[in-house]
């Protein structure tokens, strides 16, 4: 499957509690919810969205496939970014996540990445997923190792979301992780 087949591609995944599918335009009063969560940009760049943010946000994610809704019942109550990387002939795609806060703590997250990896190497015959999280976003990392991801390395200042009063940058840490078919094969 190419990667421009797969940008269009609706995708509706049934776990024992949950639906991970494509975003719909309808979605961004829950999507406004968790993203206007101050608490939600600690490890995350950006900042509270408003609802009109979350309406356009939901019609441009309604029209391809890199970010998930993580639906539960009839709420989303988060959602699963699931992207191909340059150069595609590597067949490597990443994965990050954000749920919301009352949400947390359920196995909701484990769930829905677990169901996300199971079809990329099934369905898009993935080589590998990665994935990539702050060192002092423990929660992430945890989940990130539950699902048998292997953390590869631990890049130093690669990246920055905020400037200092003086405009510098400050500068933060990344752990990164990685996942092969055969690391899954090898667990069972």
């Amino acid at each position: 499957m190419n990667s421009k087949s797969q940008k269009f591609q609706k995708i509706s995944i049934k776990t024992k509690r949950l639906i991970v599918r494509n975003f719909e335009p309808y979605d961004y009063n829950d999507l406004y919810e968790y993203l206007s969560d101050k608490e939600t940009y600690r490890f995350e760049p950006g900042e509270p969205i408003t609802v009109e943010t979350a309406k356009n946000l939901c019609n441009e994610r309604s029209k391809g496939c890199d970010f998930l809704a993580v639906q539960l019942k009839n709420k989303v109550i988060g959602h699963i970014f699931f992207s191909q990387t340059e150069p595609k002939e590597l067949m490597t795609w990443e994965v990050g996540f954000i749920f919301s806060r009352k949400y947390q703590g359920n196995g909701y997250a484990t769930e829905s990445l677990k169901s996300i990896i199971e079809y990329g190497f099934a369905k898009l015959k993935i080589h590998k997923i990665t994935a990539h999280c702050n060192p002092k976003n423990i929660s992430s990392w945890r989940l990130l190792e539950r699902v048998k991801m292997k953390r590869e390395g631990k890049l130093r200042q690669d990246i920055f979301f905020n400037r200092n009063a003086r405009g510098e940058p400050l500068w933060l840490d990344t752990y990164e992780y990685g996942l092969l078919k055969i690391d899954l094969e090898n667990h069972d």
